[in-house]
């Protein structure tokens, strides 16, 4: 299994709404490196859901449901989308700033490319993320 976290801004799509909505296309993402993210995501693996910009904090865990097909947003190009479905929310939301002072989390994409939407997560860093929200998957 991979771990990866996602994020959105919750004015525009909240991990309460992916709540309520049970599933969701991960659609408008235009970055060729997350692009690369989205493809190597497999059916089952683990999603953190991050909160950005407003709130900057991991909320939730999420799993892909349904493996990269074209994005039905894009109108040109060949991006791709995922189906993400909650899983559970995080007793403890996990802030950038918490993320950023833990020496285990220290080389996270989320801190060193901070403008990508789609990154992959270690085994350990996912662990560690877990730890600190007081959570298990």
């Amino acid at each position: 299994m991979n771990y990866w976290l996602v994020k959105s801004e919750p004015e525009a799509y909240s991990w309460a709404q992916l709540v309520k909505d049970g599933r969701t296309a991960w659609t408008g993402v235009r970055n060729f490196q997350a692009r690369i993210n989205l493809r190597a995501m497999k059916k089952g693996d683990l999603v953190c859901f991050y909160h950005s910009v407003s709130e900057k904090q991991i909320v939730g865990l999420a799993r892909v449901a349904k493996e990269a097909y074209p994005d039905p947003t894009a109108t040109e190009g060949d991006w791709v989308c995922v189906d993400l479905e909650p899983v559970k929310p995080l007793k403890n939301p996990v802030t950038l700033e918490a993320v950023k002072s833990d020496q285990a989390l220290k080389e996270m994409k989320l801190v060193r490319q901070s403008r990508l939407s789609v990154t992959p997560l270690t085994t350990a860093e996912f662990a560690r993320l877990l730890e600190l929200a007081g959570t298990r998957a």
